[in-house]
């Protein structure tokens, strides 16, 4: 975590290549855009914002240098956020307006997700209901009832196993951070490639397929999709 203060023992994690392998980028692929909102697909281990220790090379950057002209500069508020590792929809919208006016009906967003998880769950699908908790010093999500503790909701339908690996469709009910990470874990199915919930992985196996919202102003609902990329799919090879 990017403001969080290590003592001595702490274990640090260091991806260092992942994160040079970001260092190119200088655009990103625009699923959707009008006045209002701008959709894109983020890669893989770049971060949605800045951090204490990465303010140039995130997603809000390259998409606000991507979309300014000669004259014209553009704002971008975001609507929700994904974790360095997780690819997929990623919102922003041109207004601190219009942000607020998309999360006053974030609940009723339909949040969709593919991830690789370690093992086969049985039953195949099913629904986590247990509330979470973040340890601000070890920076990771306690599941389970606690006075501090928030409403978490998990739905997740296995589409296909391979060994022993298995390919989840997860829905999120609630949108609380690391959500399908710590509730996988809770579950003895870790994501691949999570070593803060447990398991190993040469990159981590979520990915951000769908988000359907019903957008303010016009009251319709849209839906934006990308399909996994290669190397998360190779996680199932």
């Amino acid at each position: 975590q990017h403001d969080h203060e290590l003592k001595a023992g702490d274990d640090v994690e260091v991806r260092a290549a992942e994160k040079n392998m970001q260092r190119g980028i200088s655009r990103l692929e625009i699923l959707y855009s009008d006045r209002d909102l701008v959709v894109i697909n983020k890669p893989a281990g770049l971060l949605s914002v800045a951090s204490a220790d990465e303010n140039k090379q995130h997603a809000l950057a390259i998409l606000r240098k991507q979309l300014t002209r000669p004259k014209r500069s553009v704002s971008l508020w975001p609507v929700h956020r994904l974790d360095r590792d997780t690819s997929g929809v990623l919102m922003f919208a041109t207004s601190r307006e219009m942000r607020e006016a998309v999360n006053e009906g974030w609940s009723g967003a339909e949040k969709i997700y593919l991830a690789v998880v370690e093992g086969r769950p049985n039953p195949s699908q099913g629904s986590i209901d247990q509330p979470l908790r973040m340890d601000s010093e070890k920076y990771h999500m306690i599941v389970g009832p606690h006075p501090e503790a928030k409403k978490a909701i998990t739905h997740f339908n296995t589409l296909r196993t391979v060994k022993d690996r298995a390919l989840l469709e997860v829905q999120l009910e609630t949108g609380r951070q690391h959500q399908i990470r710590a509730h996988m874990a809770w579950l003895g199915h870790p994501v691949i490639g999570d070593t803060r919930y447990g398991t190993d992985g040469p990159h981590m196996g979520l990915h951000a397929l769908r988000l359907s919202i019903t957008r303010p102003k016009t009251g319709k609902r849209l839906t934006f999709e990308t399909p996994a990329p290669d190397e998360f799919l190779d996680l199932l090879r």
